[in-house]
This record gives C-alpha cells, structure tokens and sequence, in this order.
C-alpha cells in the first residue's frame, strides 16, 4: 500500500464534514452512502489538496454547484463582506456573523509524499510596501475585530509555504473549466483528472486530452473501453464541430455505419465511458477522480468496465476515487475487485449527526458489504 499516491486521508471543516479521518484507502477506492454523508465533498477536498488550493481549484468548486457565478463579478467591485458569504460554503458551518470568520478547511494526506497538508482560511490581513517597491499581504495575527486597515484575505498554506490573496481580488480572477481539463504539472502535487456527475452531456471539452493520446496506445486502450457498450466501434476522432461556440466534438467510426458518426449517436452510455477512459489515460502517475459512477452506465456493463478500470490503474500507476449511490454499482464493483491483484476499498460513510463515519471495507470483505441496504436513486 505505501506505492499508492494516497493511503490515509484526514479532512477537517470542509462543506458538510466537520471531521473525517479515514485509513486503508485502495488502489480504486468506491465512496457509498446515503444522500448528504459526504461522498461528494470527499472527492472535492482530495480535488482541493492535490490541486494545492489554487485559485482556480476553489472558484471551480463553487462553480461546480451553481454558488458563484464568476461572470457576474468580473465587471464590478466586489464587497468584501460579500466575497466572505460567497465563499462560505466551502467552510462547514460558517458562522451567520460573516465578520467572525469560519474555522480553517484542513486536508492532510499520507502516502508516496509521505505526510502532506493543505490549510485554507480566511482573516484580515494588512497591505505593506517591500523595499523594492512592491505591495504584498501581511496576515494580522490573533486579532479577532475588524482592523480599520485591514483587508480580507484567503490564506493557503501547504509544506511550501504560506500564499495570501485579497479574497475580492481573488474572486473575481478568472477560473478555467477543470472539470476535465488537468492543472499545469508546476503548480500541482500529481496529476489530477476529475470526471464530474455530467460529463456525459459534452465532447467537445475532451478534445486537448484527446490529441494527448491520439495516435498512442492509450488511444487504443479508450477505443477497447468503448466496445464495452458497442463491440461494433473502431476508431474515434476529434473533429471541427462547425460551430465557434462548440469547438471540437468527437465522431466514432462503426462497422455496421457506412460513415462516422457523432459519439453522441451511441448513448449516454458510451459518451460517459469515453469521458472517464480518457482521464483514466491522462491521469497517469496520479489521480482519478469520478463523481456518480454509475450515471449513464446500465448495471450490466459495468463489471466489465471496473474490470478495465482495475487493469489500467495499475498499468498507468493511477489510484481512483469514485462514488455512487447504487447497489448494483457496488455489486459489480466486488466482482472486478475479487479478480484484480491490486486492492480495491469500499468505503462507506453514515452521518451521525454532525459526524460521518467511515467504514472501510477490502477486497475480502466486499462480498458482505454489498449486502447492506445502500440507498439505490
């Protein structure tokens, strides 16, 4: 276990967990529970560390569930106080006084990097000039009121160092669509592809992860997961969609078609796998993150699909995170998890009030676990 990326992961004042501390994660990890236990916020906090809590990373987050809505921002001055209650829902239970500022989000992680952590806070801060001339952010310390001269800043803190940001500033910065598309290796902790609940409904956002493959064997490796659903597709390719607004969308050729088609010809099914067997490939020496498995994947595919998932993780030197809501999603999961040498975990999580439980559960214990009730939406 000390060859995957993450063995151990603590998360502390993040959304909806207030504390949760879970051990023995998997080379593919599958998240279940019912409804508001924290599976999606799990995948979110790991999304948060390995992206180092980058600007982007947290405008991504809000913007992922509809809370912010950068363009309206990005031609006016944004309140203080308002940029406080925009980011407050990435904190767990911020407080209604805005100005009484929320305990920090912690993420800290054990594995290949040995013991790592990512602090987020907010707090008031002072501007000062360096010798040179330049303005930079001093956190002010211990002090709970308002400083007249103060500023509001958003503190990230990792074992590099302490980053400060002018919350307003920050977020009203521009912020790229991560859902698919990887962070700059320079800025990031590992490799990191996130396949969001959605990604089924849109191509044209895979075409730069596309042309990293294209023409490799990882493109053979996407094609084979595709027959999973359809045996009759050959190739895939990246085309102009003729539309400025859509870019580039995928075409598949297909024995029984006389001519390429649009993916999107094929299903939800098919478009969801080729979103998630492309970020696998990308996602080499580093992580997989995929939220709602089971979405667009009838039950009885997705044996097999877990089954190539488990292969490539361990070719690729990928660890996977996924979650789901289904039963059959879990039962499917067990049954490639029993063929593959590599470990796979079931990790539940119950809410107990304000607490989430983890109970993790291996390879030898999967066969029971299924038969609990897990909620089926």
């Amino acid at each position: 276990m000390t060859s995957l990326h993450i063995t151990d992961l603590s998360i502390k004042g993040f959304r909806g967990i207030r504390d949760l501390s879970i051990s023995g994660l998997g080379r593919v990890t599958l998240i279940t529970g019912r409804n508001n236990t924290g599976k999606s916020s799990v995948l979110e906090a790991v999304y948060l560390y390995v992206g180092n809590g980058l600007p982007s990373s947290l405008v991504y987050l809000l913007e992922s569930r509809e809370q912010y809505q950068r363009e309206n921002y990005e031609e006016r001055h944004l309140p203080e106080m308002e940029s406080v209650q925009l980011i407050s829902t990435l904190f767990h239970n911020f407080p209604h006084r805005p100005e009484q500022f929320s305990e920090p989000i912690t993420v800290s992680a054990k594995g290949k990097l040995g013991a790592t952590r990512l602090t987020v806070k907010v707090g008031w801060a002072r501007e000062e000039q360096d010798l040179d001339g330049r303005r930079r952010l001093v956190a002010i310390r211990n002090q709970p009121e308002r400083d007249l001269n103060g500023v509001i800043a958003l503190s990230i803190e990792t074992e590099e160092g302490t980053r400060l940001y002018r919350l307003n500033y920050f977020l009203r910065g521009r912020s790229p669509g991560l859902d698919f598309a990887p962070f700059p290796m320079r800025d990031i902790r590992m490799p990191l592809m996130l396949v969001d609940a959605y990604s089924e409904h849109r191509t044209d956002r895979l075409a730069s992860l596309w042309d990293g493959v294209a023409l490799t064997d990882d493109e053979q490796e996407v094609v084979g997961a595709l027959r999973i659903i359809d045996p009759n597709i050959s190739a895939v390719s990246m085309v102009e969609s003729g539309s400025n607004r859509r870019g580039r969308r995928a075409v598949v050729r297909a024995s029984n078609i006389a001519r390429p088609v649009s993916l999107g010809t094929f299903g939800d099914g098919v478009n969801r796998l080729f979103g998630i067997a492309l970020a696998l490939v990308n996602a080499r020496g580093g992580l997989l993150l995929v939220d709602e498995f089971e979405n667009g994947l009838h039950h009885t595919v997705q044996t097999d699909v877990w089954r190539m998932i488990f292969r490539l993780a361990k070719r690729l030197d990928v660890q996977v995170f996924a979650t789901t809501h289904s039963q059959d999603t879990v039962r499917t999961f067990q049954q490639a998890a029993a063929e593959s040498p590599e470990e796979g975990v079931l990790l539940r999580l119950t809410r107990r009030g304000e607490d989430i439980i983890p109970t993790v559960a291996t390879e030898d214990d999967l066969e029971v676990a299924t038969l609990h009730d897990i909620e089926v939406r």
